[in-house]
């Protein structure tokens, strides 16, 4: 891919001249000097100073990330309108209640949106870097649990298996080990030497190198003699450490760039990152991020994802450009699983007005159908049916016994009664009555 143009050099005090401090420039769409260099500047400015007119405004905004940089010059964020914006709303959707479907939270599908969310995520995640197998077969594979037929499905597999480790550990701090084990996981049967599943790169090895096309080198991480310690100086900011109040999204975020920057072990680097981010978000109580799949967004254009690494390292490690960009995928997933969510749920409603102008059941069939199709892990009695309608025993009975031969409800025995249950696909079910 092409690589953004470095920035001139840029002496603050040098540019600052009397059109730069009076130009007012907007620095909403927060541009990097690739994107000035490309456009028109405004009226009075040559690009020089525009580019210097936006860097003047961002400079005395800057917050720095104990990150440790490579090439000396120090990691550091400003929080823009555009950011603090989103870093609100995904406030709201992901940790509150607010415009939260009802569809999602309802203890009787939320497992379903889980289960979907953790297969999605571990294809695409997979996909990213490089794995072959179609979703169609991938979704078979982790459904039915069968072994994987090759790497790519053995990646998919392995990355479904370390979101589930994920949530399972995500009220735990973060330490070395976790983040180890969490790349053996991920790497697990797919690396060309074993060795290289759950360790850290060591002095000796051929360092890791990020390559873009044409044997491009994009970046080179920092030494292996670094690793141990600056694995530890991650984990510390990922528990909360760090001067400063830093916004538990955006902390999530740099978590998952920080990985990526380091790059410690030789495969699974990528993968690693984003499964932190997941942990990161659930350890701060964003419990929306269970449903969502950031790499189903980041897929659909792959280049924009390794851009926003490379803005913020050709502009003196201005992480606010990946904050920007990941702050828009998280809100695209959000936004696509609400969408999902709505979808389902007029689905289930025009199933409910399916059955009713049919006029095949009777009024109190109608309320139970309804309730299951919100209720997919309810159960009805006779006696419960009887005591909800207040009808005789032969009603309630009558009732179930038809909406079972209907293919609706699944009839089983416990102890001396009879229960019925929804079957899973009973949307679809209506359909066929």
């Amino acid at each position: 891919m092409k690589v953004p143009l470095a920035p001139p050099p840029f002496d603050l005090v040098a540019a600052i001249t009397d059109e730069v401090w009076t130009s007012g420039v907007d620095d909403t769409a927060y541009l990097h000097w690739d994107d000035v260099f490309h456009r028109t500047p405004p009226a009075g400015l040559t690009h020089n100073g525009w580019w210097a007119a936006l860097k003047f405004r961002r400079i005395g905004g800057r917050r720095p990330v104990a990150l440790r940089p490579i090439d000396g010059r120090p990691f550091s964020f400003t929080l823009p309108d555009a950011l603090l914006e989103m870093l609100l709303r995904v406030d709201q959707q992901a940790a509150g209640r607010i415009a939260t479907s009802d569809t999602v939270v309802n203890p009787a599908t939320r497992d379903k949106y889980v289960m979907s969310s953790l297969v999605e995520e571990a294809i695409t995640s997979s996909q990213l870097e490089g794995a072959s197998t179609s979703r169609r077969v991938a979704k078979e594979m982790l459904r039915t649990g069968r072994a994987p037929n090759d790497r790519s499905e053995q990646m998919i597999a392995n990355n479904f298996r370390a979101m589930q480790f994920v949530r399972e550990h995500a009220h735990e701090p973060l330490t070395p080990e976790l983040v180890v084990e969490i790349q053996r996981i991920v790497t697990e049967g797919t690396l060309d030497d074993a060795d290289d599943a759950g360790r850290i790169q060591q002095p000796g090895d051929t360092r890791v190198r990020v390559w873009g096309d044409n044997d491009q080198v994009l970046h080179t991480p920092p030494p292996a003699e670094e690793l141990p310690e600056r694995l530890r100086e991650l984990c510390e900011f990922a528990n909360g450490g760090g001067a400063g109040f830093v916004h538990p999204v955006v902390r999530a975020v740099l978590v998952h760039f920080w990985l990526g920057y380091d790059h410690p072990f030789a495969d699974g680097n990528g993968r690693t990152a984003r499964i932190l981010f997941y942990w990161s978000m659930l350890r701060q109580g964003y419990w929306l991020t269970e449903f969502i799949s950031i790499s189903t967004i980041l897929r659909k254009a792959p280049s924009k994802y390794a851009r926003s690494f490379l803005l913020t390292e050709t502009d003196d490690n201005d992480l606010t450009y990946f904050l920007l960009y990941h702050l828009r995928v998280i809100l695209r997933a959000i936004d696509a699983l609400m969408a999902y969510a709505e979808r389902k749920a007029r689905e289930v409603r025009a199933a409910e007005r399916l059955v009713k102008s049919a006029g095949r059941l009777n009024h109190r069939q109608l309320d139970l159908v309804s309730h299951a199709l919100r209720n997919l892990d309810a159960s009805y009695t006779v006696q419960s049916h009887r005591r909800s309608h207040d009808v005789v025993y032969e009603t309630a009975r009558g009732d179930l016994l038809d909406l079972a031969g209907l293919g609706l409800l699944v009839q089983s025995k416990v102890g001396k009664a009879f229960r019925f249950t929804p079957v899973p696909d009973i949307e679809d079910r209506l359909q066929q009555v």
